[in-house]
């Protein structure tokens, strides 16, 4: 009986909690990701988006550029899911590296940049929350994240370019 009690007493702070929680991203992370997705859509409107895809194609020619600042100017630009259509200006044989570096890439940027995939947020406001507790910034940890991001998206891409260039060739010669 006592258990019951228990749990009929605190069943319904769980639910408190929950919506203290959401009042809380209400007033905080909320008009954060407006501001930052109106200041980025601004800025494409500024520079032109002539401009932004010409910048694209560009990026498209050179390995580097097409498995670091493609993927990361696609998800900044365009968040996610719809950064992955970047891919228009790729080669066929390019696309699923590019897909991969992408879709790779959402996560790391959400320590600077949360408006590009505000579904991992909550993850990383948990993992940062535990550093923080740790004694260690919050900032340090999303600049250290994007970084090594930005060098497993190249990595990534690279590697599935290869296995599909592989794959293809292969392919062709069995038919």
């Amino acid at each position: 009986m006592k258990y019951i009690e228990w749990f009929g007493e605190n069943f319904i702070g769980i639910f408190q909690a929950g919506g203290e929680q959401f009042v809380g991203y209400l007033t905080g992370i909320v008009p954060l990701l407006v501001a930052l997705l109106t200041f980025t859509n601004a800025l494409i409107a500024l520079i032109g988006r002539d401009k932004v895809n010409h910048f694209i194609r560009a990026c498209a020619k050179y390995t580097v550029l097409r498995y670091t600042l493609m993927p990361l100017f696609a998800v900044l630009l365009m968040t996610n899911p719809m950064a992955y259509t970047f891919g228009q200006f790729l080669k066929e044989e390019e696309k699923p590296a590019f897909y991969d570096a992408a879709v790779s890439m959402v996560h790391p940027v959400t320590g600077l940049f949360p408006y590009a995939n505000a579904g991992e947020l909550f993850v990383f406001l948990g993992i940062a929350n535990g550093v923080v507790e740790a004694g260690y910034s919050q900032g340090s940890l999303a600049v250290r994240y994007f970084l090594a991001g930005l060098v497993v998206i190249l990595i990534r891409g690279v590697v599935t370019e290869r296995l599909t260039k592989f794959l293809m060739q292969r392919t062709a010669i069995q038919k």
